[in-house]
């Protein structure tokens, strides 16, 4: 199974020009499952890149709280789908959206973005948990099912937040480079910022690293359960447009994993 997770950005300044560069990556590289972040609504990008992809049904999860018509998370998938559940992760109107697949192994996806603050966070610690509690109590009794959490965690490797997730789980990129990317958020991409979130963005960077330039840093993960082994995992969309050094795919990068069943004694890929 091949899985992409990428934050879209939300802002549609420069969407006419960023939706063929992510046209031509998902082309490309072919995904079974797409986990996406930041689809930006009522436009609905998720559904604007499945009906020219084809071959995907889209699964939706709209941000609750008043942000709820500008925003929301997608999962397009090529796999049968058995169940899709919503999971309230609280603080910042914040939501995950779990997807259950059919397959030759039982798979679920859990694809969220979290809580955001500068630097560590019990707020984004406590969705952390609130996942680890949903998956026990929906498959806890299924120990052979794969189990794959994606997303933009807002986390650094070093936080309280991705430890958690480390006793649960294993970060595919850590797992085949034996380290997390350099980073995954910004790009290059110029799009005109807020005077707030060119202020946040430094903020971010002076908590984290004793710095007043703008900040860079992992933020995006896709982490796997002990049973799937991780064939390949790399970073992707991060190639700038032939005529225009400052247009990216997105402000992040994604992350595309290869994974296959490991409790098997033949390679069986799911």
């Amino acid at each position: 199974m091949r899985i992409i997770t990428l934050n879209l950005l939300r802002d549609l300044t420069r969407w006419d020009e960023r939706k063929h560069l992510l046209l031509d990556e998902f082309e490309h590289l072919q995904p079974d499952v797409i986990a996406l972040q930041e689809v930006a609504l009522p436009l609905n990008t998720a559904e604007w890149l499945a009906a020219r992809l084809r071959g995907y049904s889209v699964h939706l999860t709209p941000k609750n709280g008043r942000m709820s018509t500008r925003e929301a998370l997608a999962t397009l998938t090529r796999l049968p789908v058995r169940e899709v559940h919503r999971i309230d992760l609280g603080a910042q109107h914040r939501v995950a959206q779990a997807i259950l697949l059919n397959g030759p192994q039982a798979l679920t996806l859990v694809n969220g973005h979290f809580y955001w603050s500068p630097g560590d966070s019990a707020q984004r610690a406590q969705q952390i948990r609130r996942i680890h509690t949903w998956i026990r109590r929906m498959h806890g009794h299924e120990p052979e099912r794969g189990i794959v959490v994606c997303g933009d965690f807002n986390s650094t490797p070093e936080s309280r937040s991705m430890q958690l997730m480390q006793e649960e789980f294993v970060s595919a990129h850590h797992a085949h480079h034996g380290a997390e990317p350099a980073y995954t958020v910004p790009t290059p991409l110029h799009i005109s910022q807020s005077p707030l979130r060119t202020a946040a963005l430094r903020l971010y960077n002076l908590a984290l690293q004793r710095k007043s330039t703008p900040w860079r840093g992992t933020v995006d993960y896709i982490f796997v359960s002990h049973n799937l082994r991780v064939r390949d995992c790399r970073i992707v969309f991060d190639r700038h447009a032939p005529h225009d050094v400052t247009l990216f795919p997105s402000d992040h990068l994604g992350l595309v994993a290869d994974l296959e069943t490991s409790n098997f004694a033949t390679t069986q890929t799911i």
